[in-house]
């Protein structure tokens, strides 16, 4: 993968974390602990603690 196209990829996840945090930890991680965790941290942390996490997660 080139730099630029991962480089792309990365804009798309920080944008997603933003946005739809499960959605931008699957696309990084799949279904795993990862993405089950950031589900429950969306729901009951209303939204703000699911963005840090999916942020912290793609980057």
């Amino acid at each position: 993968m080139t730099t630029a196209v991962k480089n792309e990829n990365t804009v798309l996840k920080v944008i997603l974390a933003i946005l739809l945090p499960p959605l931008a930890v699957y696309m990084d991680k799949g279904v795993g602990t990862q993405f089950l965790l950031n589900i429950v941290l969306t729901l009951v942390g209303f939204w703000i603690i699911g963005i840090i996490h999916a942020l912290l997660v793609v980057l």
